[in-house]
């Protein structure tokens, strides 16, 4: 059985954001689907996820990120700032 590891309330949306892949490179688009004081949960259509990252928030807000799982082109990350 599933069980929630969550240490804060996710909230649902789908907001539109950026995700920079590394130092230097262009930020490419996401959808945050969810999103809690911990994480998001993301869909993104990039063969390569690195395992940690930056997701800027449509407010413009940049967030450190790292890697929790991924299914597909959906993922999960922790933030780690």
């Amino acid at each position: 059985m599933f069980v929630n590891r969550r240490k804060s309330e996710r909230r649902l949306c789908r907001s539109l954001a950026k995700i920079q892949l590394g130092t230097g490179t262009l930020p490419r688009d996401c959808m945050i689907t969810d999103i809690s004081d911990g994480g998001v949960k993301v869909i993104a259509e990039y063969a390569e996820i690195p395992s940690e990252f930056t997701i800027i928030l449509s407010n413009g807000s940049p967030r450190q990120c790292r890697l929790a799982w991924r299914i597909g082109c959906e993922f999960g990350a922790q933030f780690v700032d």
